[in-house]
């Protein structure tokens, strides 16, 4: 993964705003609604191309292709793998089962009151192969377009599919994330194959303690999660660690949180990743502090930071000299090369959800590109 000696870098979670037309046409995708592929798919290369150059004009140092071809960061699976064919899935969110208005709200977000996720009720196999290489295509020509230097690409994590997708065949949950994890190696090795940088979303090591996992202790939840790095680490034993980058979420919604359990209680089993890049939020109300458990935790040797230094729910868009603030305190703590600046979650989670609105999206972006030249002046001139 790309790497300066010389200014902070900055990149951003993975999903970023969808078109409109582009949004209608996936709605009608996963309501059955009949679409022409092949303009679906041409809409989705010119998408790619627009959101890539949008990214380049803010000053973004590594980017992507938005995320825009799948429903979602972790339901889009439903559709490259077989197996997903059982009753939906429910979720309790122990942080909003106590405010009922407000996870109505919530629940209510045009893309996540339509998400799909069909419990595993066959093996799983790869089914689409082919939709992770039009993706790196699509990635590729526009990258070509701004001439820059390096792309990544996202994908769902073992452990996040088994989050949103329940296991009603396997005989018991190792055997399911191994099988997962199994097909889902060809996915991430034909992006690291293509040049990029593979970003796993791992919202279970996050927000699966107060979702997945809520009837667990502490105890329980740490052992549980280092299974699901464990699968993590197994489906990329053919790719090298520093092409690898990880995201920690604990959920990217307007709840209150305050059921998320702290990163100092899970920070060192999430070192055992092998990505040697993690990307974790710290601009929100719930998470800002946390920079500070970097004065007791070491940074393992090899690994990078990137921190969230702007919100991903908020319209404000942040001061630069707030953004270069909080790139600071993390660059005091664990070294100026091991820190790029990053969003605290994606814009375009669900197809539909866009909580910011999406020209204030590559505002903030460009705000966190100048918060990063004022911290670089700071630090390194």
């Amino acid at each position: 993964m790309k790497r300066s000696t010389e200014r902070f870098l900055t990149t951003h979670t993975g999903s970023l705003p969808r078109p409109d037309d582009l949004i209608r046409m996936m709605y009608a995708k996963e309501e059955g609604v009949p679409v022409d592929q092949a303009a679906l798919a041409a809409r989705v290369r010119s998408a790619v191309a627009e959101v890539v150059r949008r990214q380049a004009d803010a000053g973004v140092d590594l980017i992507n292709d938005g995320e825009l071809s799948k429903p979602s960061y972790a339901t889009y699976i439903k559709d490259r793998l077989n197996g997903f064919g059982g009753t939906g899935n429910t979720f309790v969110y122990q942080d909003l089962a106590e405010y009922p208005a407000l996870a109505k709200r919530v629940f209510g977000d045009p893309g996540r009151s339509r998400r799909k996720t069909p419990a595993c009720n066959a093996p799983i196999s790869v089914r689409d192969p082919q939709a992770v290489r039009d993706d790196v295509a699509n990635l590729k020509a526009a990258l070509a377009q701004v001439k820059h230097a390096e792309g990544f690409m996202s994908a769902a994590s073992p452990g996040v599919v088994s989050l949103f997708f329940r296991n009603d065949h396997y005989k018991d949950f190792e055997t399911y994330i191994y099988a997962i994890a199994d097909a889902m190696r060809d996915e991430y090795e034909t992006v690291a194959k293509a040049g990029f940088v593979l970003q796993f979303d791992c919202p279970d090591l996050g927000m699966g303690r107060h979702i997945q996992y809520a009837d667990l202790d502490l105890k329980e939840f740490r052992k549980r999660i280092q299974l699901h790095i464990e699968a993590l680490n197994y489906a990329v034993k053919n790719v090298p660690a520093e092409q690898l980058r990880m995201h920690l979420c604990w959920g990217n919604y307007e709840g209150p949180h305050h059921r998320d359990v702290p990163l100092a209680d899970i920070v060192d089993v999430v070192f055992n990743a092998k990505p040697n890049a993690i990307s974790l939020e710290g601009a929100n109300p719930r998470h800002n502090h946390e920079w500070a458990v970097f004065e007791t935790v070491k940074l393992p040797d090899g690994k990078v930071l990137i921190p969230g230094v702007i919100e991903s729910k908020s319209n404000f868009i942040e001061h630069p000299e707030l953004i270069a603030q909080r790139i600071g305190r993390y660059a005091k703590l664990v070294g100026r090369e091991n820190v790029i600046a990053g969003s605290d979650c994606g814009y375009g989670t669900w197809v539909g959800q866009a909580a910011v609105d999406p020209d204030v999206v590559f505002a903030k972006l460009k705000a966190m590109a100048d918060g990063a030249a004022l911290a670089t002046k700071q630090f390194w001139k």
